[in-house]
């Protein structure tokens, strides 16, 4: 894991702006579920069924309020055809693939964090 003891600390100034752009991220990437399907659109464009199918503990209510709220900041978009019955695909959009270097650190991060609680957990015992 990549230590910053030698890096100077941050001013106010740079702080607070930090937070806020932080936070302003947080704020629409927010949820259990965001980042996941960010991630499972990513990989091909997908009816509701088929994203329901592949993100197994999801109810149908909060994918369709997630999808909504995705589709309301650009990062997914939906497309309705008019068949019988209709058929609306969900694609990620360029926008979205604008997290593929943040999704790779959260992913870094997450396997050292994971080794660190394995190790941890070897301890205790």
């Amino acid at each position: 894991m990549r230590t910053t003891i030698n890096e100077p600390l941050p001013d106010k100034e740079e702080c607070t702006s930090s937070l806020k752009n932080a936070l302003d991220a947080l704020s629409v990437i927010n949820g259990r579920w965001k980042l996941a399907l960010i991630l499972c659109l990513m990989q091909s464009s997908k009816r509701f069924s088929e994203i329901q199918h592949e993100m197994t503990g999801i109810s149908s209510r909060i994918l369709a309020k997630e999808l909504k709220e995705l589709e309301l900041n650009d990062f997914i978009k939906r497309h309705v055809y008019p068949t019988t019955p209709v058929t609306i695909i969900y694609e990620a959009t360029g926008y979205s693939r604008s997290l593929k270097g943040l999704i790779g650190e959260l992913s870094a991060w997450g396997g050292q964090h994971r080794e660190k609680i394995r190790q941890s957990m070897r301890k205790q015992s």
